[in-house]
């Protein structure tokens, strides 16, 4: 299963993630305050994720079946692959622009980047 959302749906879930367990019908009220969408559009979301597996609503409780990080993992990967020909550092370079980094940042990718590190 690949976990790719379209833009609406990414916001959908990530309303779920942030309230589950969530009864079907204050998801619809919360999706109507946040998204402005009726109650109708909810429910057809809702039930494209729950076709997809990507979560579940059973009586009437609508919890996720996939974690926010698999989706940020997936999401993230295919923008690395069609939009930089899968290379990191011309992500970065495309990212930070004219942004410059405080040492406590430099050292925390510094940690990352040991951690991920191939070994030889």
């Amino acid at each position: 299963m690949e976990p790719k959302l379209f833009d609406a749906e990414y916001r959908f879930i990530c309303i779920v993630w942030d309230n589950e367990p969530i009864s079907s019908g204050e998801l619809a009220k919360i999706c109507e305050k946040k998204l402005d969408w009726k109650r109708t559009t909810t429910y057809t979301v809702l039930k494209k994720l729950i076709n997809r597996g990507l979560v579940e609503n059973q009586n009437s409780i609508v919890k996720t079946l996939v974690k926010r990080e698999q989706v940020q993992h997936f999401e993230s990967a295919q923008v690395l692959d069609k939009m930089f020909d899968n290379s990191l550092p011309k992500f970065i370079t495309a990212f930070m622009g004219d942004k410059k980094l405080s040492s406590k940042e430099v050292e925390e990718l510094k940690q990352l980047i040991d951690l991920y590190r191939e070994e030889k």
